[in-house]
Order: C-alpha cells, then structure tokens, then sequence
C-alpha cells in the first residue's frame, strides 16, 4: 500500500512539474515576490491577485527543479479563495509537513510534499514558493532566498 501511495504521490509532483498550473504572469497583480534557491537554482516570482483579505487569483512564472515547480503549482491551486489568515495557517502546516514528514488532515493535495522532509536538501526546494507567498503578502518587496531564511524558521 505504502509503494502505492508513494507512486501516486511522485506521479502528482511530475504532473505538476511538467505541466505547472497557473503558470503565467498574472496582470493585474496586488502583489507579488522573487523568490530564489541557489542552493538548487530554483528561481521564481508569485504573484497574488487580492479582492479584501481574500486572494482571487495566484500565479507563478520560473525555473527550477522538479519539486520546486510542482510546489509553486500546488500552493497556487491551494490558496485561491483562502484569506490571508488562512494561507499563513495553510504554509505553517505545509512547513511542519516537508520539515518533519507529520500531515496535518486539511492539506488536500499538498500532502505530496510530506516525504520531502526524508531529503533535506529539497526541503527548500519545497518550501521556497511559500515563503515567496507570504513576502507576497506582507509586502516586503525584497527578494527572498532560501539562504536568508532557513528551512527551519518560520519568518523571512
């Protein structure tokens, strides 16, 4: 059962990757953020489109290896409806989840990424999306890196 899972789970994050969701500049944006992961070369920018406190709209534009795309699609599917309140729920549990392997229930399809942990060098590569997101959202306006902001910290 387990191999089976994981081959659905692998099959999800290739289909991701090869064809990303929402893959596109998004005009207009309310806000947006570089994110960047030389670790790996993983390069993107997210963009948001915010009606209130509530995000209408998420896209991407990048390269970067397989996980980190798939990631980028994934959280842009994930956030489209949530507040902004939720999304930080949302990437505190995907945190916790490719950090320690542990899913919480309401993660839906992003609980591809939880054997991410068992190889920490993709961690980032994971994550790196989500922390573009929450620039995104606060605003910053400064680039954020994996190498700036560990894996294992919550902040940017």
């Amino acid at each position: 059962m387990f191999d089976e899972l994981n081959d659905l789970y692998q099959q999800v994050i290739l289909d991701h990757c090869r064809q990303p969701r929402n893959f596109h500049p998004l005009q207009p944006a309310s806000c947006s953020a570089q994110g960047h992961n030389p670790l790996c070369g993983d390069q993107l920018t997210l963009y948001l489109a915010l009606d209130g406190e509530v995000i209408k709209d998420a896209s991407f534009v990048g390269d970067g290896c397989c996980i980190s795309k798939a990631s980028a699609s994934l959280l842009t599917e994930s956030v489209k409806g949530k507040t902004r309140a939720e999304v930080q729920t949302l990437f505190e549990q995907v945190h916790e989840m490719v950090t320690t392997g542990r899913a919480a229930e309401n993660v839906g399809k992003l609980s591809v990424f939880a054997g991410v942990h068992k190889f920490p060098t993709r961690v980032k590569c994971a994550i790196l999306a989500w922390h573009a997101a929450m620039a995104a959202l606060r605003g910053d306006g400064q680039p954020v890196s994996t190498e700036n902001n560990p894996a294992g910290t919550g902040d940017l």
